[in-house]
């Protein structure tokens, strides 16, 4: 079986404190974010399931697929949601120097206006972060749902998300073909399981 992190490990939040984990203001609020988008076959359904539901959540987008579906970006600002920057090609961060990972992220900001950043696959070197963080507030996760894993059931993702979900909790989900399966099984009956719990849903700022 697969190593699977639920939870970031206490020794990468310690690494970088400056990065937003968790808003952890004593609300009983969670923060629903997706990766990876705007592709139609996914944003389209979960745009049309937040405006259903009444509530709003924060897209880091992709710079590239926003060049080629602006009209669905517009759509997720248009609708009241946060957006933020997850570089032009989804680069990871580590295997990357730091200059073209800096500038693979201007680039996607031509397209993305946000001062928020969220990197891919959370793969990113202190120098990269240190630069960053002059112009974006870099924005993690709480909660890793692993829709993207072929290796779990729809039932079983949406299980391990409700276990550790907490009051502030950034809960991470993506949209692209891989996680499609898992993800629209479990967004719903978690939008509606944590609304019968009295939790709110914020954006991220």
């Amino acid at each position: 079986m697969k190593l699977r992190w639920l939870r970031a490990p206490g020794i990468i939040r310690r690494l970088f404190p400056d990065f937003v984990w968790r808003y952890n203001s004593g609300e009983k609020k969670v923060y629903l974010t997706f990766d990876d988008g705007p592709i139609p076959e996914s944003t389209m359904w979960t745009l049309d399931l937040l405006k259903e539901k009444g509530i709003k959540a924060t897209f880091f987008c992709v710079g590239d697929n926003v060049r080629k579906y602006p009209n669905l970006y517009q759509r997720i600002v248009d609708d009241g949601h946060a957006v933020g920057n997850h570089t032009h090609n989804h680069l990871k961060g580590w295997y990357n120097n730091t200059q073209k990972y800096v500038e693979n992220v201007i680039l996607a900001s031509e397209f993305i206006e946000s001062k928020l950043f969220r990197p891919p696959y959370g793969l990113i070197k202190r120098s990269q972060a240190k630069y960053l963080q002059t112009d974006y507030k870099i924005v993690m996760w709480d909660v890793l749902s692993g829709d993207y894993r072929q290796d779990i059931s729809p039932e079983r993702c949406y299980r391990d998300v409700m276990k550790n979900v907490r009051p502030g909790s950034i809960l991470l989900f993506h949209n692209h073909l891989k996680s499609e399966k898992n993800m629209r099984y479990t967004i719903p009956r978690l939008i509606d399981e944590l609304h019968a719990q009295g939790y709110e849903f914020g954006v991220c700022h």
